[in-house]
């Protein structure tokens, strides 16, 4: 389908980037992606707004990966959207059936009416069925548009533990009894953390979370009334022509007000036996993962624990790389790959099976992924973590986080892991008016 595509200069593009979110909000379906302009090498934008859907769809897991082959198929345009955790139980004979209070639909894509693109100072405007004027009009409309605040977030909100320390120590303690037994190797164990009766200005909880993190897989995502505000670090998977890149994060060090304490604790972070065996058993799971729809030979290994440094964590990033045949389709190489190991464990289905049963709430869309599919089938996937979930409707929010349980971790120290992911999405949620 063909697009209207215009193209517009602007001197202040910090300004733009805040008139043009705040301009979405009207929508009611808006998905930003900024890279926060972070230096990495597989980048195809600074930042991507899709807004209102022409086509769309939205299933549960059952034969969601089929459905969304013949959507893309079907629409050959650009799709934005997301995939849950738990269309896993699509891929394997798995299920989910935690507590959920936040109701997203396990799968949901949709073709944008007006896409928009931020390059350097250059502002992309990709339109779809316009009238006449209409990108110019939006331009001159975004550049005037004034950042209107709407509900204030309330005050009081009280933030609560779905499962408390004891019972935390308790469940990481069950992981290391089926490690010592060889059902698994390692396992992503989360917890959530929420709010009942809260009301929040999603807007400014956003831009908020996003200046005291600085992620390259920022997202904002509003359908209707349910939001996703991500200040995710973590690439999931990228297609860039033949060319297949993932970049799992295993290993995390928080940040020091010293340059001297804080290139230490970088140093040591990627030195630390613990940290890197994690990394690497999830390094083995990806290759995996990718040699399904590779040419053989093809898999590499690019980077192997190299400390990236972001304003809140210094993280361990592997980055392992394939080749595709030209006729292999995009949402095969998605599925045969979901769900990223980094938030599984290994072996992948075992690891799954155990932590079903552990964790107390259904994941739903955090540690699923969030992306977009482009007309010639390249793509490029966030991990969902570092995120707010909020459901408008119920007044409930919700944010979870999780640690890789090895052979070598200690249940306290994974629980202070687990608060200094967190500690960003709590502060916010507390500090923003």
């Amino acid at each position: 389908m063909q697009r209207t595509n215009r193209t517009f200069s602007v001197d202040d593009i910090q300004e733009f980037k805040t008139q043009l979110l705040s301009w979405s909000q009207q929508f009611d379906t808006a998905l930003w992606l900024d890279s926060n302009n972070y230096k990495q090498k597989y980048s195809s934008f600074n930042c991507a707004l899709a807004i209102e859907e022409f086509t769309s769809i939205k299933t549960d897991y059952y034969n969601a990966f089929d459905k969304l082959k013949e959507y893309q198929t079907i629409t050959k345009d650009y799709i934005f959207g997301y995939i849950s955790y738990d269309v896993k139980n699509n891929v394997e004979q798995l299920s989910s059936n935690n507590y959920d209070n936040l109701d997203f639909a396990d799968l949901y894509f949709f073709q944008p009416q007006k896409l928009i693109f931020i390059n350097g100072n250059e502002i992309e405007f990709c339109y779809l069925k316009m009238v006449d004027d209409e990108i110019e009009n939006d331009f001159e409309e975004i550049s005037k548009n004034k950042n209107l605040k709407t509900q204030k977030s309330n005050s009081d909100i009280k933030i609560k533990l779905r499962i408390h320390k004891d019972e935390y120590h308790y469940k990481v303690n069950k992981v290391l009894d089926h490690i010592k037994r060889g059902d698994i190797y390692e396992a992503n164990f989360c917890q959530e953390f929420y709010a009942e009766n809260a009301t929040i200005n999603p807007l400014e909880v956003y831009n908020h979370l996003n200046e005291i993190s600085e992620p390259p897989f920022a997202v904002f995502f509003k359908m209707e009334h349910q939001y996703v505000l991500s200040a995710s670090p973590e690439r999931y998977i990228k297609k860039e022509g033949a060319k297949i890149v993932s970049q799992p994060i295993k290993g995390t060090a928080k940040r020091l007000r010293s340059k001297i304490d804080d290139d230490k604790i970088a140093s040591d972070l990627m030195r630390d036996e613990k940290e890197r065996s994690e990394n690497v058993m999830i390094v083995d799971l990806v290759r995996n993962d990718l040699s399904k729809t590779a040419k053989i030979g093809t898999v590499k290994v690019e980077e192997l624990c190299k400390v990236y440094s972001f304003k809140q964590v210094h993280q361990l990033i592997s980055t392992v790389v394939s080749e595709v045949e030209e006729y292999t389709h995009p949402i095969d190489i998605l599925q045969s790959t979901f769900p990223m190991g980094s938030m599984t464990g290994a072996p992948k289905v075992s690891a799954m099976k155990i932590i079903e049963n552990l964790e107390e709430t259904k994941r739903g869309l955090y540690s699923g992924t969030v992306g977009y599919i482009t007309p010639e089938g390249n793509f490029d996937f966030n991990v969902v973590i570092r995120s707010i979930l909020y459901n408008e409707e119920k007044k409930y929010i919700s944010y979870s986080v999780g640690g890789a349980i090895t052979a070598k971790s200690i249940p306290e120290k994974e629980y202070e892991e687990c608060l200094l992911k967190a500690k960003a999405m709590k502060y916010v949620l507390l500090n923003s008016k």
